[in-house]
C-alpha cells in the first residue's frame, strides 16, 4: 500500500468513526468468504457498514477522536461494524447475524461515549428502537390533555347523570 493509499484510507476510515454512534469491533476468524459477503451485504441494507481494517491504520484514525479509547483493541484480525442512523437497530441486526454465524464475536464497542464488551454489545440490542421510543413519547405526550379533557367532562356528565337520575323518579311518582 502506498503512502498515498494509507493516507487516504486513514481519512476515510477516521470520517467512518466519526459519523458513526455506534462501532462493533469484531473476531471473524474461520468465517468463510461467503458468510463474510452476506455479513456485508445484510448490514448495508440496513444502512450500516462493514469493513476489515488495519489495525496500525486503525489506530492512527482514531487517535484524535472521542473514539480512541478503542486503540488498544486494534490487534489480529479485526472486522468493524460502523451503525447508520439508528444504532439500535445495527445493534440488533448484529446479534442476529451471529446466531447465524457463530464465528463473529464482538471484541469490544463504542457507545454513547463508553467503551463496551462484548456483554454489553447485547445490552444495547435489547434497548427500544428508536421508533419504540417516539412511540412512547407521543402516548405520553397525549395522556396530559387526554386526562385533563376527562377532568373537565366530569362535572357536566356527572350533572347528566343526576339529571336524568331526578327525571326518572319523577316519571315513578
Amino acid at each position: 500500500m502506498h503512502r498515498s493509499d494509507k493516507v487516504e484510507f486513514v481519512e476515510q476510515v477516521r470520517g467512518d468513526f466519526a459519523q458513526a454512534p455506534l462501532v462493533i469491533l469484531t473476531d471473524f476468524i474461520g468465517s468463510t468468504v461467503a458468510e463474510m459477503d452476506r455479513l456485508r451485504r445484510t448490514i448495508e441494507e440496513s444502512g450500516a457498514s462493514f469493513r476489515v481494517v488495519k489495525n496500525t491504520l486503525c489506530r492512527i484514525a482514531v487517535s484524535d477522536t472521542d473514539k480512541a479509547p478503542l486503540s488498544p483493541f486494534f490487534k489480529g484480525n479485526i472486522g468493524v461494524v460502523f451503525s447508520g442512523d439508528d444504532p439500535i437497530a445495527t445493534a440488533k441486526l448484529f446479534r442476529a447475524l451471529r446466531k447465524e454465524n457463530a464465528k463473529l464475536e464482538p471484541r469490544a464497542a463504542f457507545f454513547e461515549g463508553d467503551v463496551l464488551d462484548a456483554s454489553a454489545v447485547d445490552a444495547v440490542a435489547d434497548l427500544p428502537s428508536r421508533e419504540e421510543l417516539l412511540a412512547k413519547l407521543l402516548a405520553t405526550l397525549q395522556e396530559s390533555p387526554r386526562q385533563v379533557l376527562g377532568v373537565l367532562q366530569g362535572p357536566a356528565r356527572d350533572l347528566l347523570y343526576v339529571l336524568n337520575n331526578y327525571a326518572a323518579k319523577l316519571e315513578e311518582g
